[in-house]
């Protein structure tokens, strides 16, 4: 679940800067996935080798994840700044925040539990809780 919430959460910052096409690294700068998106704003995410891994499909209130196999694994919903994420049953399982250029992420019980920073050329670098670097969307 982790992984394609912080998928989604990166993709929908970066459409924010007009890029449709994403890749991501780890913190050491190795390629770790690709993203592309098409004309209909569906979300396809790939991993490292190529293969395909998750989908996501944008309905009028955000996006709706499926795995390779088309099983639905849940949803995230946006309203201005915030992003919150559901699971497949559509219990509340995050929440993101954007201010600026930092977007801040809380479980469902409001701890922080990590954030995200654009940079002015569109990078994103994840960082966990306390501050560490995770890795970094391009």
């Amino acid at each position: 679940m982790k992984k394609f919430l912080l998928t989604l959460l990166v993709l929908v910052i970066t459409a924010t800067y007009g890029l449709c096409n994403t890749n991501s690294f780890d913190k050491y700068g190795s390629k770790t996935g690709s993203y592309k998106t098409n004309a209909s704003g569906t979300i396809t995410q790939y991993n490292k080798r190529g293969d395909k891994e998750y989908t996501y499909k944008k309905t009028s209130s955000g996006y709706t994840t499926y795995d390779k196999y088309g099983q639905k694994k849940g949803s995230f919903k946006t309203s201005g700044n915030t992003i919150t994420e559901y699971n497949k049953y559509g219990s509340k399982v995050a929440t993101y925040k954007t201010n600026g250029n930092v977007t801040t992420n809380y479980d469902k019980y409001g701890q922080k539990t990590g954030s995200y920073k654009t940079d002015s050329t569109g990078r994103i670098t994840e960082y966990d809780k306390y501050g560490r670097k995770v890795r970094s969307y391009k």
